[in-house]
């Protein structure tokens, strides 16, 4: 026999456990009846979790869907209490879920931020290192006016144009050992008669 009472508004109600036995059943309007019946407790019960309306009923919903695959489990204890602890748990995973996306997109801005932050550093450092390399050279080819062109042909050849000894012996159509004899000269010289600070 079924379990049905009339409310105080005279309106038919049925019992929580007839609900359930229908819906085992195949009764889609039994089910409709059980949303109708929980759905603001259920939207109450995860809207004091995650305080925001639209995850509410985000939440609501998925508790509607674990209820029905569940209910075969339900052992007749008490509906509310249980439909009320799926509520819970389901909220509480959700703003679980919802923290941790928050925290990795905070990580991600926070990584994207430390890799602009060390382009734009090397970048700098690139900058600055050629200002001073060119400025380097500026000073050099200056000084390099008052050497002896021998030296000076080597020391142009080998540090401001950046040649290496095969391409300076086969320029100036002289030995390996030459290009080296006449560097390790034209250093000496330097050495002799500039300050280091001058040409390092």
């Amino acid at each position: 026999m079924s379990c049905v009472y009339i409310n105080r508004r005279g309106e038919s109600h049925i019992e929580d456990e007839e609900l359930v036995m229908r819906i085992r059943q195949g009764d889609s309007v039994a089910f409709r009846q059980l949303i109708d019946r929980y759905h603001g407790h259920i939207f109450q019960v995860a809207y004091s979790v995650v305080r925001d309306r639209t995850d509410a009923e985000d939440i609501a919903q998925n508790v509607f869907i674990q209820i029905h695959r569940s209910l075969p489990q339900y052992e007749s204890k008490g509906l509310k209490t249980w439909i009320s602890r799926i509520a819970m748990n389901k909220s509480i995973d959700y703003k679980r879920k919802l923290n941790r996306r928050r925290e990795d997109a905070v990580q991600d801005v926070e990584a994207a931020e430390g890799t602009r932050s060390f382009v734009a550093s090397s970048m700098e450092s690139d900058v600055l290192s050629e200002v001073i390399h060119r400025d380097r050279q500026a000073r050099i080819r200056e000084q390099l006016e008052h050497i002896p062109e021998l030296h000076r042909q080597m020391i142009e050849s080998y540090y401001l144009e950046e040649k290496s000894y095969d391409q300076i012996a086969m320029e100036c159509d002289i030995s390996l050992k030459t290009v080296e004899s006449r560097l390790y000269r034209a250093r000496q010289w330097l050495r002799t008669h500039w300050k280091e600070e001058d040409w390092r």
